[in-house]
């Protein structure tokens, strides 16, 4: 395993880390915001990767497709949520589910406007002897790619998956014995998904169109 290898592996995981505590963070803040303090006396409320980081679904399984090339499917501590504790309860699931969702498409946004401005400067792409800009338009390609990413996946309509509670937050109440049914083969959904290839072809569309959306012009 070269240094080359590690350097991208360092990478993957620091954007992976930062980028799901985000994501959990954003689903804890907006709970507490509609009235359910159960997470935010968890200490949910931070970006702290401490409070977030599940070690199979964070630290193994991410590290695994990595080094394999498998389709990497990772996740976080999912955020304890009490929807009895909401105000307005189909409003707040709404809100609540695609608050991670939001907090990964900021980051995306966060990261292009960096991306414009250094581009724009004249410093990026970094030259082959610059090791500094070289490591800095990498650590910015993974943050792009890596939210951009999270914010498509996690708006698929297959429970656990945000998009699934987005989705039961606006159909009618005549859907909810239908969702439900749903939830019990979430995961098989996810896994079918996974090795068929399904996602892999909303990414390869989505990837390289938000790159060129980010790149017009430049």
């Amino acid at each position: 395993m070269d240094a080359n290898a590690i350097g991208q592996f360092i990478l993957y995981m620091v954007a992976l880390i930062f980028s799901l505590s985000v994501h959990e963070m954003m689903h804890a803040w907006m709970s507490n915001r509609f009235g359910d303090d159960l997470a935010y006396h968890q200490g949910r409320v931070s970006i702290s990767p401490v409070t977030h980081v599940d070690p199979i679904g964070t630290l193994l399984f991410p590290a695994i497709a990595f080094f394999t090339g498998a389709a990497m499917l990772g996740w976080a501590r999912p955020t304890p949520v009490n929807p009895l504790a909401w105000r307005n309860k189909r409003l707040a699931n709404f809100w609540v589910s695609i608050a991670g969702v939001l907090g990964n498409l900021a980051i995306a946004v966060a990261v292009g406007i960096v991306i414009r401005v250094l581009l724009a400067a004249g410093q990026l792409p970094a030259a082959p002897d610059d090791s500094t800009m070289t490591a800095v338009w990498a650590l910015l390609r993974v943050f792009f790619v890596m939210n951009v990413g999270l914010a498509v996946f996690n708006l698929f309509p297959i429970p656990p998956l945000d998009g699934s509670k987005i989705l039961a937050s606006i159909l009618p109440e005549s859907f909810a014995p239908t969702l439900e049914t749903l939830d019990q083969f979430g995961w098989i959904l996810l896994i079918i998904g996974l090795v068929t290839g399904v996602f892999g072809v909303v990414f390869n569309f989505v990837i390289p169109l938000a790159w060129g959306i980010l790149l017009i012009g430049a």
